[in-house]
């Protein structure tokens, strides 16, 4: 047989090896592009939720429990009397200590998520343990009654992709905030209010607490919601605001394709 011949079905046959190949790659990487990503993670990169839709006009206000039992009870007659709900972020260890409270927490109507268990930060503690803190966050809220809890805050807000990943992985979703009035620091109740009154936007997430840290928290909320209302803001949960967010991305995704198709 002609070598060069013999030579041009070697050829033909590596390109008919090579060329399904780079085609189901292609339409792999068509697929992904299209794909309808959740308002946490994207193609990058893991990542929180620090935010909702801004084309609604509501926001989500939080309180991170890590320790104490004097300020909750104010806070949680205060937002009653307000007909107000907010999602409380709760760290396991506070949850086994105040069963109670967490009872008193839901009665109002509120959403409950999850401060890791030991409220330490991540970024100071390697890779298994934090794994740990997580799952043992978990266990606790599950033993309690609170097992369709799904929201977490890592504690401090101290986060990387990594730690995102490891939440996620356990089936939660990690919640970050968009404004935050350092309202633990007691600077003062004006100061906190026209924080959080000037920096808040449709769709914010408003970082507050109600561990016995907080000594104007109370106050600065009587003053807060009011005006929200006034602004015609509505206070929701972080679950409510994650609906709003996933409509507008979905929104967002059907009108891009709908541009490409045409």
């Amino acid at each position: 047989m002609d070598q060069s011949y013999t030579f041009d079905i070697h050829k033909r046959k590596k390109w008919m090896l090579i060329l399904p190949a780079a085609l189901f790659v292609a339409f792999f990487l068509f697929l992904e592009s299209q794909y309808s990503f959740t308002v946490f993670s994207d193609q990058s990169a893991p990542k929180a939720l620090s935010s909702g839709n801004s084309e609604q006009s509501s926001v989500a206000l939080t309180f991170n429990i890590s320790w104490g039992e004097e300020q909750l009870e104010p806070i949680l007659d205060l937002l009653s009397e307000n007909g107000t709900t907010a999602t409380f972020f709760i760290s396991g260890e506070w949850a086994e200590l105040h069963p109670d409270l967490m009872e008193d927490i839901e009665a109002g109507g509120h959403e409950i998520g999850m401060l890791g268990y030991q409220y330490k930060s991540y970024l100071e503690m390697d890779k298994d343990a934090i794994q740990k803190d997580i799952l043992k966050a978990k266990d606790t809220f599950t033993k309690l009654g609170y097992e369709n809890t799904y929201l977490f805050r890592a504690p401090n807000g101290h986060l990387n992709e990594e730690i995102i990943s490891m939440v996620e992985n356990q089936g939660l979703k990690m919640i970050q905030w968009s404004v935050n009035p350092n309202d633990w620091k007691n600077p003062g109740t004006d100061k906190i209010v026209d924080h959080v009154l000037s920096e808040t936007n449709n769709g914010d997430i408003i970082l507050m607490h109600a561990s016995d840290s907080v000594k104007q928290t109370e106050d600065a909320l009587s003053e807060i919601i009011p005006q929200f209302k006034n602004q015609q803001l509505q206070l929701t949960t972080i679950s409510e605001l994650i609906t709003g967010a996933e409509s507008e991305q979905d929104e967002l995704e059907s009108n891009r394709n709908e541009k490409e198709q045409s």
